[in-house]
């Protein structure tokens, strides 16, 4: 297939056209990343899951209008999947959980009236899946791309009543990080290239980034250190990541010494439908990129999702006490002390398809109405004011561009 059919695939992935072939191919991509089994097993016999990988498959995911899935019996732990442990994402949802934790009144035995629990993820579809049918995950950050391929591809089913968001978050970076006789990305064709953890964002996205870019390459499957060590013993050309800059982890990498460093990826037409453009700089990675130079990368979107539980339920008003301490008590993001992505974070923005968590809706109507109190900032928030949703992700997408072009002043 020719690099512009692709791109009409790409693009006409929601109208129909070529459409069936694509979510067919990121289905049975997602189902073989989410049992542990290669695609070409799938072709032959059909997937073989071990006695240790049983014990990871998921209960069957129900229809909307079927019994809600099992409740955690903790009925004050609100359980947050994440990315891993090195992500931004982990740190992000550390930080909402420690900042949540301080101000409340405790029980006679020290408990919380409200918890919130990490739970170390891929940041992928596993994510989802966990949302979607484990007791206790309540949420997930997750691309919002990632999300609808899902959702199109129906592999979890119809997930459209199932799951709501309570807010958008931060973008994303893709960092490909190379090593030193990489120049071009037409130079990583046949190299292994490492693209995360199986069924991860970057693992499952990634492909879809090089694949657009023309580039085959042989994928595998490592955390970041490991691939980071492979790099080092020249075993490995290549490492993706898909997380909010700056990774911590990145900034103590001593990556000049190693001859690691960061690759462009072009932001191509076959990219500027779901993707945004994005730059790495100095300020972001002092000790990987050079004061005078900026990395050009692409960017996804990101959102907080959870289950859409039944309403009045314990964990729907698990939910609704989350959300309201979040949203009250989000201007203690903003400071310096906390991830800088904390600053991208609009509460007041909408994600066109889906619905919102209601209790988040009522506390934004409440805000616009200046019901809610002077104390309930929501920091960097803009006038909440409705538009019609293609227009506002039309002006969110303008909004980046133009901090693009400031941050490079």
């Amino acid at each position: 297939m020719s690099r512009q059919e692709r791109a009409g695939c790409r693009s006409s992935f929601e109208t129909g056209t070529c459409g069936p072939a694509r979510v067919g191919f990121f289905a049975v991509f997602v189902a073989a990343a989410f049992l542990g089994v290669e695609i070409g097993a799938l072709a032959q016999s059909g997937p073989s899951v071990s006695v240790s990988e049983q014990a990871n498959v998921r209960t069957p995911l129900r229809d909307p209008g079927a019994p809600s899935k099992q409740a955690s019996e903790n009925r004050y732990t609100a359980g947050f999947v994440t990315g891993a442990p090195y992500s931004t994402e982990f740190t992000m949802v550390q930080e909402i959980a420690t900042v949540l934790a301080s101000g409340q009144e405790t029980g006679p035995h020290g408990e919380m009236a409200l918890r919130v629990l990490p739970m170390v993820g891929t940041g992928g579809t596993r994510n989802i899946s966990d949302v979607l049918s484990l007791a206790g995950a309540d949420m997930a950050i997750v691309p919002v791309v990632l999300v609808e391929r899902l959702r199109d591809a129906k592999t979890f089913g119809d997930i459209r009543r199932r799951l709501v968001y309570i807010t958008l978050l931060h973008t994303q970076e893709f960092h490909l990080l190379v090593r030193p006789e990489i120049g071009s990305p037409a130079d990583l064709a046949g190299k292994t290239v490492s693209l995360g953890e199986e069924g991860s964002a970057a693992d499952v996205l990634g492909r879809e980034v090089l694949d657009a870019l023309g580039v085959k390459i042989n994928a595998v499957n490592l955390g970041l250190n490991t691939a980071l060590d492979g790099m080092k013993r020249g075993q490995i050309s290549a490492a993706l990541l898909l997380s909010g800059k700056p990774v911590k982890l990145l900034l103590d990498l001593n990556a000049r010494l190693e001859g690691i460093r960061f690759l462009s990826i072009p932001y191509s037409q076959a990219l500027q439908r779901d993707y945004l453009p994005s730059t790495l700089r100095y300020a972001d990675y002092p000790n990987i990129i050079a004061d005078s130079e900026s990395v050009d990368t692409v960017a996804l979107q990101s959102a907080l999702f959870a289950y859409n539980w039944q309403a009045r339920s314990e964990r729907f008003e698990l939910l609704e006490s989350f959300t309201q301490s979040l949203f009250s008590r989000f201007s203690e993001f903003l400071g310096d002390a906390h991830h800088p992505k904390w600053r991208e974070v609009n509460l007041a923005a909408r994600l066109p398809g889906w619905q919102r968590f209601r209790p988040a809706e009522r506390w934004l109507d409440r805000r616009a109405t200046g019901e809610a109190t002077a104390d309930n900032g929501t920091g960097n928030q803009r006038n909440p004011t409705r538009v019609s949703p293609d227009r506002e992700e039309k002006l969110f997408k303008e909004f980046l561009r133009w901090r693009e072009r400031q941050q490079g002043k």
